[in-house]
């Protein structure tokens, strides 16, 4: 049986209480799929639209590189970067 990944690519989840967690134009579009970025470790590479706070922490309030239903291949690649760069880094 071969399983279609398009089905997975997007989940809303409209009766969550922050929904939407962020202003977008278009609600129908809000993929929940990534709640939490899963590319907050990449920094400034991490390709969304963010802020550092005076204390240094980075703000994505203003992002929804994530959340665009459009978006998601370009996470998945992303987080493969993500996972390679970790292979190679020893702690």
């Amino acid at each position: 049986m071969k399983i279609d990944s398009t089905n997975f690519k997007f989940f809303q989840h409209q009766k969550c209480e922050y929904f939407p967690c962020h202003q977008i134009n278009n609600q129908e579009n809000f993929n929940c799929l990534f709640c939490y970025c899963p590319l907050y470790a990449l920094g400034e590479n991490c390709g969304g639209n963010f802020t550092y706070t005076q204390k240094g922490v980075k703000n994505c309030s203003s992002c929804n590189y994530p959340h665009l239903k459009e978006n998601y291949d370009g996470v998945l690649e992303k987080l493969s970067k993500l996972i390679e760069q970790l292979k190679t880094t020893k702690i």
